[in-house]
């Protein structure tokens, strides 16, 4: 809770969204402040003797010097309890929904004070121990339905340890106590809401190695730059190539049980449609709406860009207590450039020795620091219970140029590069990544979890096609000088393969209902087939069989039409392989017997 002995100051001068203020004596760092009369929220982001430069989150127009500034004492904080889901947040958890009912209006009122979760709503609690029961930080003391798919688990919180004392079922607010705890005499209340800095990461048991995969249902990242529970990842590319998409579809289909969705500068027509767009949308895992898991947080381009730097952290902080329930959260940063505009801007205005093009010094640090907050661990209590946080953040460099700051500070601390291609975005080509230049980091730790269940098959394979892309490169740079009669039979096929892999199993429709996720399962059935035609088509060719034979046998049309198949029918994927085989030896020439199984 707040410090009662608040520090009150008084205005000297304003710079924009930075204000200075003096008689600050005992103000510490990131202290959150009430400024002026209207009681604009700020946070401390310099002490320099009794001065203290504060960033405020709102519009500072119309403020005065000498107008008071009330020091709260305690640092920019989340409110953690039931509620969080579905709910839509401002960069520093204001409920937006609540602010336009109180403030009627669709516009955020200065100095307006809506608590982010709502005091009045109760809750059903349920118990999960009994009085007598030794309960230490991170216990689940008892659940609450926060919605039709999440069970809220209401746990010690940090620094709390004792006797369960009293504890009893109902129907409550989250400021009502649902325990009492006993510590060596000490009584510690416990309530369904507490609250945590977002700049401070919340303790883990145990961190775990990234060994697990999070499956996305979108193949060319399952298959060949996969991302782990856990994970990190980097989406840079330029306006239009499909960053919000590539997201959504993550949110949708990732293998994530708590999604954190945060717009931090997005243009405010691209938020809306997401704010829009989410509460639509059909969650394909619970067969509910997708917001009964989701929690989003929107700070648009034309909101205060203060709190813009600020909503990564509230973001984070969200996730990790969903993470600390157990439970696997997928957190979508877009986009994290303008979260360092913004970071540029203040530090421009505390007129800090610049780094390269204007962004500070600090801007790689700053990344790590939010980066590092992934992982999957054990986390605190009893049980040996595993969460996960999974960040992907998308990354706006200006014009596409993947050289700039940005982007390369993300890159030194991301293990997953996605990079969009604006030719293959203009070519329709989605996801529009370009499998040339992405990788992961992630791929060999992933090859031994597939091999194992696909009978040591799904390194070669995916090997094999990553050969053959690249070989396809090499080649159209040829067929561009030379022509594609230059080329022999052999390298024609190469180039019939690498096309039947773009089209048929790395292109994929988010928009078609079938197309739009595909299981492990379907995926390597699917390269298996594409894999097995090519290794087919070489041997036939080496027999004497004709190329325009091969390339326009039928099972080519039914391979290509692979991925329209409903999970429930990928067995008929093995039956097209028998087919495929068939065809094949029966454009062998007689004498020149194919060593087709």
């Amino acid at each position: 809770m707040p410090n009662e002995n608040v520090i009150k100051g008084i205005i000297e001068r304003i710079s924009g969204p930075l204000v200075i203020a003096k008689g600050m004596t005992g103000a510490s760092m990131y202290d959150v402040v009430h400024i002026g009369e209207l009681g604009l929220v700020g946070e401390i982001v310099e002490l320099s003797g009794d001065n203290a430069s504060i960033q405020a989150y709102e519009e500072t127009s119309g403020l005065m010097p000498g107008e008071p500034v009330v020091c709260l004492g305690e640092p920019l904080s989340v409110e953690l309890g039931p509620g969080i889901i579905e709910q839509f947040y401002d960069g520093i958890q204001r409920p937006l929904e609540l602010i336009e009912d109180v403030a009627k209006s669709h516009y955020i009122s200065r100095g307006i004070n809506v608590p982010a979760l709502d005091r009045a709503k109760k809750w059903k609690f349920e118990p999960r121990v009994k009085t007598g029961d030794v309960v230490e930080p991170g216990d689940v003391l008892g659940v609450v339905q926060e919605t039709v798919v999440v069970e809220h688990r209401i746990m010690v919180p940090a620094g709390v340890r004792g006797t369960v004392k009293t504890i009893r079922s109902g129907d409550y607010t989250v400021e009502d106590v649902i325990a009492v705890l006993d510590e060596r005499g000490t009584q510690h209340e416990v309530r369904m809401m507490q609250r945590w800095p977002v700049r401070i990461p919340r303790p883990v048991a145990r961190r775990l190695p990234p060994n697990v995969p999070m499956t996305t249902g979108q193949r060319i990242v399952d298959a060949f730059f996969p991302i782990a529970l856990g994970g990190t990842a980097c989406v840079p590319g330029p306006f239009g190539s499909g960053k919000t998409v590539i997201q959504h579809q993550f949110a949708k289909w990732a293998q994530a049980q708590i999604v954190v969705y945060v717009g931090c500068g997005e243009r405010g027509n691209e938020m809306t449609d997401v704010l829009l767009e989410f509460p639509e949308l059909d969650d394909p895992q619970t067969g509910h709406p997708l917001m009964k898991r989701t929690t989003l947080i929107a700070n648009t381009s034309n909101m205060p860009v203060a709190a813009r730097e600020a909503s990564i952290y509230t973001a984070i902080t969200l996730a990790e207590y969903y993470r600390d329930m157990g439970y696997s959260v997928a957190l979508m940063a877009d986009s994290t450039s303008r979260w360092a505009e913004a970071l540029r801007e203040m530090s421009g205005r505390l007129e800090e020795m610049p780094g390269e093009e204007g962004y500070p010094a600090y801007l790689g640090t700053r990344l790590a620091s939010f980066y590092e907050r992934a992982g999957r661990c054990i986390v605190m209590g009893k049980g040996d219970r595993e969460g996960s946080i999974s960040v992907i953040g998308a990354v706006s460099p200006p014009g596409g140029d993947l050289s700039e700051p940005v982007t390369q500070n993300t890159l030194r601390v991301t293990k997953v590069f996605w990079g969009l291609d604006a030719n293959l975005a203009y070519q329709r080509h989605f996801p529009a990544i370009n499998w040339l230049s992405s990788y992961s980091l992630y791929t060999e730790t992933m090859d031994s979890f597939w091999d194992e269940k696909f009978d040591d098959e799904w390194s070669g394979l995916r090997i094999g096609a990553m050969t053959l892309l690249e070989e396809e490169d090499q080649l159209r740079e040829v067929v561009r000088l030379v022509g594609i009669d230059a080329l022999s039979k052999e390298e024609r096929m190469v180039l019939e393969t690498a096309k039947s892999l773009r089209e048929d199993f790395l292109h994929q429709n988010a928009f078609h209902e079938i197309d739009t996720y595909a299981s492990m399962d379907k995926q390597f059935k699917m390269l298996r087939t594409i894999i097995q035609f090519h290794h087919a088509g070489m041997d036939a060719l080496k027999k004497g069989a004709a190329m325009d034979e091969l390339f326009g046998l039928p099972v080519r049309e039914q391979i290509a039409r692979m991925r329209y198949l409903e999970e429930k029918d990928i067995g008929q994927i093995d039956k097209l392989e028998d087919t495929m085989k068939e065809q094949i030896n029966g454009i062998v020439p007689v004498g020149g017997e194919s060593n087709v199984a």
